[in-house]
């Protein structure tokens, strides 16, 4: 009777951990993301630095620092786009999830 409770309970259960593993495999993908974002603007501004002294004239500093501010758009643009993507992905199994275990409690036709 215990393990009979328990298994309906654990079954019971099952959708509410399925949306729980979503949720941290989402945040575990989001975390990764933001941190090579970090990383790679911060590859960019110790690049620009070293490039810095090389630079003779105004037009050379100007031309280093569009080549800074697009790497650092290009880096963001491709990160946003890549949460979005993963709260999208994470969005769309979540409703999977919570529109299966409702049709469950659906009446049968």
């Amino acid at each position: 009777m215990f393990q009979d409770m328990t298994k309906k309970l654990n079954d019971s259960m099952a959708p509410m951990k399925e949306l729980v593993e979503i949720q941290t495999r989402m945040l575990e993908k989001l975390t990764r993301l933001q941190m090579e974002c970090a990383q790679n603007c911060v590859e960019a501004t110790m690049q620009q630095t070293k490039d810095l002294p090389a630079c003779h004239s105004t037009e050379e500093l100007i031309d280093l620092q569009r080549k800074f501010a697009r790497i650092v758009e290009e880096t963001l643009v491709r990160t946003s786009q890549d949460n979005l993507a993963a709260l999208q992905e994470a969005r769309d199994k979540m409703e999977q999830v919570t529109q299966g275990t409702f049709d469950a409690f659906a009446p049968k036709k």
